[in-house]
């Protein structure tokens, strides 16, 4: 009995000790510079999370916050670097949903595992989706829209930022709903498919308030339907597709806050709580008002709640479609 009471203290001595080590490791980070890697090119909506975000969190923490644009591979390359990084709160990762929840299911090889090798932190964005269309379209409304793509009878495209990208995952969850037939043109970026779009290279385009919203506003396109559950106060008279019909179309671009799997929980907690911090304050207020976003902070736990719900949600999609990028 002895013995075993001994061992007992022993392991109590040794749950406390490391419980005291993490909390310590907690409250001394960050000791040095923080890489956070964005898996896009410089300048991308990703950039628009991430960067107030960082300097932000450089002023509040006192260590600098250095963001690291890594693109290539539709976001796994960058996301991968992450998920193989030591787990120290180092070295994290801000990123749009594709490569997290949509990626899994549309590349037949992945170099990561998203669920398996990065901790969710926060969401920290979200924004909902725009159907556009060129001036040329003669269509006002979704239900106008549906039928000249259904008279086209398989002679129609619709562009997006890339292929797996929310604005590619959004055409074809639309496109499942309705059975319209329709072509994905993808391209390289928001950018090039905007310029086609208002060219008349190609008719109709989904992309995000942030892309999109300044050729709305100068008449270059018509909007026709928003992907979120409620109008935004940027477009207060642009509907819903649930509005418009079509209730199943629910879709928004997120982005989120990721570390390495294994970084203990009490760093993950801390770089949550700076980060909601960061969220609240002004400049980031001023960043979902522009951009017609919506605040979306939250806890670890419901975070990595939520990035499941959406990889079942476009896993379902994906598989409809038959959309591959192998």
């Amino acid at each position: 009995m002895r013995q075993a009471s001994r061992g007992s203290k022993l392991l109590l001595c040794a749950l406390a000790a490391a419980s005291f080590s993490a909390s310590a490791l907690a409250q001394s980070w960050p000791h040095s510079t923080v890489t956070v890697v964005v898996p896009w090119p410089p300048g991308g909506p990703s950039d628009i999370a991430a960067r107030p975000i960082a300097k932000r969190l450089t002023e509040d923490l006192g260590q600098p916050f250095v963001i690291d644009n890594r693109g290539g591979g539709g976001g796994n390359i960058g996301s991968a670097v992450v998920a193989r990084a030591h787990p120290d709160g180092n070295t994290l990762l801000i990123t749009s949903s594709a490569p997290i929840v949509i990626n899994p299911s549309l590349y037949k090889k992945m170099p990561f595992d998203p669920a398996k090798e990065l901790t969710p932190i926060t969401n920290l964005l979200r924004v909902p989706l725009v159907l556009v269309a060129n001036p040329a379209v003669p269509a006002n409304n979704l239900k106008e829209l549906m039928a000249y793509i259904q008279s086209k009878k398989g002679d129609f495209s619709y562009a997006s930022a890339g292929s797996g990208t929310p604005q590619h995952m959004t055409g074809e969850l639309f496109k499942s709903v309705t059975h319209l037939d329709m072509t994905h043109v993808p391209y390289k970026g928001s950018a090039p498919a905007i310029s086609d779009l208002l060219g008349g290279h190609v008719p109709i385009m989904f992309d995000s308030m942030i892309a999109i919203m300044p050729h709305i506003k100068s008449g270059k396109v018509k909007a026709i339907a928003i992907s979120g559950d409620k109008r935004s106060p940027l477009l207060p008279d642009v509907p819903t597709f649930a509005e418009s019909g079509l209730p199943q179309v629910v879709s928004y671009a997120w982005y989120g806050f990721f570390a390495p799997a294994g970084t203990p929980k009490p760093i993950i907690d801390k770089i949550n709580a700076e980060t909601l911090k960061a969220m609240k304050a002004p400049e980031f207020q001023r960043i979902l008002a522009d951009t017609g976003s919506d605040y979306v902070g939250d806890t670890p736990e419901n975070f990595a709640k939520f990035v499941k719900e959406e990889s079942v949600k476009w896993s379902k999609v994906v598989k409809e479609s038959g959309a591959t990028v192998d």
